[in-house]
């Protein structure tokens, strides 16, 4: 298996795949799901800095997605931004012919597998870091695994929870849930999960200090230990 540190711009992966064609095929994805962007937000810069629900018409992939999203969770277009882009990177490797492919981008996952993938969960200082992961069973699908945190990272979080693990077919959706869920959270109730009941999420995993919670279809979580060096950061 190839692993591989990719950075473009402020997109910073980590790319896995079995073949450096598939890899290739990854970082063209990226490259042309930021140009989309970039071009977008040169003429409408407002998509790039509202926090709140934004929907303008357009034809791009990219940007359809990030607002639609968006729209559904409630918050800003760009909450769904490193999603979309891990999406876009792993559709380039399925039409590359990949049956197994996975982007990191920053603890946004988009990943398609033949075999079981490993997951560690990073939750920044809380006891329960570093010490289980999801054990993803194959995926023939794309799967999107996206996390949010208050306390970890520089997105700006106005919630409390340590880190908060959306699964989604939408990528864009599980990082814009991701976000809007750690934004509101304060305790686990079937209230606080009441919106997800129409969304197009297929769990919630939720680590705040010391307790846990989960919601839906989450892949089983097994002992682990995370090695940090293996976290996707900037170089």
């Amino acid at each position: 298996m190839i692993r591989e540190h990719f950075q473009y711009r402020q997109t910073i992966t980590t790319l896995l795949a079995e073949s450096p064609r598939h890899i290739t095929a990854a970082k063209e994805g990226m490259i042309a799901a930021r140009q989309e962007l970039e071009g977008f937000l040169a003429t409408d810069p407002f998509f790039g800095s509202t926090i709140e629900p934004y929907s303008p018409a357009s034809p791009l992939t990219v940007i359809r997605r990030m607002a639609s999203a968006a729209e559904r969770a409630g918050v800003g277009p760009m909450a769904a931004v490193a999603g979309t882009i891990a999406w876009a990177g792993v559709e380039a490797m399925v039409d590359a012919g990949a049956a197994f492919g996975v982007v990191d981008n920053g603890g946004d996952i988009a990943l398609v597998a033949d075999r079981s993938v490993r997951i560690g969960i990073y939750a920044g200082t809380s006891p329960l870091s570093n010490r289980f992961a999801f054990l993803v069973p194959p995926q023939e699908e794309i799967l999107g695994i996206c996390t949010s945190s208050a306390t970890v990272g520089p997105s700006i979080s106005f919630g409390t929870a340590d880190a908060v693990t959306v699964f989604s077919r939408d990528v864009a959706a599980a990082d814009a849930w991701a976000t809007s869920l750690c934004n509101r959270f304060e305790y686990c109730c079937e209230e606080f999960f009441a919106p997800l009941q129409e969304a197009a999420v297929e769990g919630v995993h939720i680590i705040c200090g010391d307790e846990r919670c989960s919601w839906g279809q989450v892949p089983r979580i097994v002992a682990a230990h995370v090695d940090e060096s293996l976290i996707t950061a900037g170089r």
